[in-house]
C-alpha cells in the first residue's frame, strides 16, 4: 500500500503546484516518478495473479471488447449483438470469466469480448482488473458501455484505462529519441514547442538518458514525453455507447446527449438501436473490401476480403495462407492505390477500398 501511499503524495503536490514555465521541469519530474511507481503497481498486480487471467484468442476480422461498470448490461448486449448466450442477472459480478461471441456484418466477422466489469482501481489489480486490462490491450476496439443514469462512471473508466497505459481515440506523439553513447542531449523541432527544452532534457533524465537525439514532430506535453519515453502505451479507438435508455425519462436523454454527443444510445434489453451500434463498430474498425483476381482470369466481384485499413499486401498473404508470404512474387493492382491499371506491387503496398488484387507465387 506504500506505492499507491506515495502516488497519491506526489499527485497532490502537482495538484497544488501552480503550473508555469518556472514550475514545467519539476512538474515534469513529479510526473516522471508517478509513471514510474504506476508501473511498479501493475508489476505488483501481475505477480499477485499468479500468471493466471483470461486466456482469449482472437479471432476474425477484428476484436471488440465490452468495457463497464458491473451490471451495466455487457452481457446482455453481446447477447443482442451476436446471439451469444452469456449469464445475466441482476447482481453485480456475474461475468466471471470472458465470454466470446462473433459478430457478422457486412462480410466481415468480429469478435466481441463480454469481459467481467472494470471497477475503481482496476489498474491496481482490484476486481481481476489486471487480466481485464490485459485483455483490452489486445483488442482492435472498445466500447465503452455506461448507464443511462450513470454517466459519471466514464470518467472512471477513462482514469483506469490511462493508469494502465490504455490511451483511448489518441495517436501516439511523434517523438522519435534515439540513444547514443555519449554528446549529451540533442532535441530538434519541426514545430514551436510549448515545453522548454531544459524541461524535456529533466524529464529525460529522470529515466536516466543523458545522451540522445530527440526528434519531435507536434506540440507536446509532458504527458505525451513521458508516454514515448515509456514506449509501452497502447493507443486503443473507442466508442461510447449509453445503455438501458429504455428506462429513461426525456431529461436523462437529454443530459446523455449533451455530454457525448458522438455517443450511441441503445437498450440492449429491448434491441434498440443495436443495428445502429453494429454499423458504428464497423466504421469505426475502419474495413475496406478487396477483391482477388486469379492470374489470366476475371475478378471475383462478388465475395470480397475483408481487411483493416492501413493492411499491406504481405497481410493479405497472412490471412490468406501461412505459406504465402513465402512464396510471394509479386502482386498487381487495380483501383485507387495503383498508380496505373494493373501496376506491379510488393509486400509492403498498402491497399485501400475495393482495390483488385492479384498474387503472383513461386510453386
Amino acid at each position: 500500500m506504500a506505492i499507491e501511499e506515495d502516488i497519491k503524495a506526489i499527485e497532490e503536490e502537482i495538484s497544488k503546484t501552480k503550473y508555469n514555465k518556472a514550475t514545467e521541469g519539476h512538474i515534469g519530474r513529479l510526473k516522471s516518478k508517478v509513471a514510474h511507481l504506476r508501473d511498479e503497481v501493475q508489476k505488483r498486480a501481475a505477480s499477485k495473479t499468479g500468471g493466471e487471467g483470461f486466456s482469449v484468442k482472437k479471432s476474425g476480422d477484428a476484436s471488440v471488447v465490452l468495457v463497464g461498470f458491473p451490471s451495466v448490461g455487457k452481457s446482455t448486449l453481446l447477447n443482442s449483438l451476436t446471439g451469444t448466450e452469456s449469464a445475466v442477472a441482476a447482481y453485480e459480478f456475474t461475468t466471471l470469466d470472458v465470454v466470446p461471441g462473433a459478430m457478422e456484418y457486412k462480410g466481415a466477422m468480429i469478435q466481441v469480448l463480454d469481459l467481467p466489469g472494470l471497477v475503481r482501481g482496476a489498474a491496481s489489480g482490484r476486481g481481476r482488473g489486471k487480466e481485464v486490462i490485459a485483455v483490452i490491450r489486445n483488442a482492435d476496439l472498445a466500447v465503452i458501455l455506461l448507464d443511462v443514469f450513470q454517466l459519471v462512471h466514464y470518467d472512471v473508466l477513462v482514469q483506469e484505462l490511462n493508469e494502465a497505459g490504455i490511451r483511448i481515440n489518441t495517436r501516439p506523439p511523434d517523438i522519435t529519441i534515439k540513444k547514443k553513447a555519449r554528446g549529451g542531449v540533442n532535441i530538434n523541432a519541426t514545430v514551436d514547442l510549448s515545453l522548454e527544452e531544459d524541461t524535456i532534457k529533466a524529464v529525460l533524465g529522470e529515466y536516466r538518458i543523458h545522451n540522445a537525439n530527440v526528434l519531435i514532430r507536434q506540440d507536446i506535453t509532458i504527458d505525451q514525453l513521458i508516454d514515448a519515453i515509456l514506449g509501452n502505451r497502447k493507443y486503443l479507438p473507442a466508442t461510447v455507447v449509453i445503455n438501458k435508455i429504455d428506462l429513461a425519462d426525456e431529461y436523462a436523454i437529454r443530459k446523455c446527449k449533451e455530454r457525448f454527443p458522438d455517443g450511441l444510445l441503445v437498450s440492449a434489453d429491448k434491441k434498440v438501436h443495436i443495428d445502429e451500434l453494429r454499423e458504428m463498430i464497423f466504421e469505426k474498425l475502419g474495413f475496406i473490401r478487396i477483391y482477388m483476381k486469379p492470374q489470366g482470369k476475371a475478378a471475383d466481384m462478388e465475395e470480397a476480403m475483408i481487411i483493416r485499413y492501413g493492411a499491406s499486401i504481405g497481410d493479405v498473404c497472412d490471412k490468406l495462407h501461412r505459406d504465402f508470404r513465402k512464396r510471394f512474387r509479386y502482386a498487381q493492382i487495380w483501383g485507387i492505390s495503383a498508380k496505373h491499371e494493373g501496376q506491379r506491387a510488393g509486400l509492403d503496398h498498402i491497399m485501400d477500398d475495393n482495390d483488385i488484387l492479384t498474387l503472383v507465387l513461386r510453386r
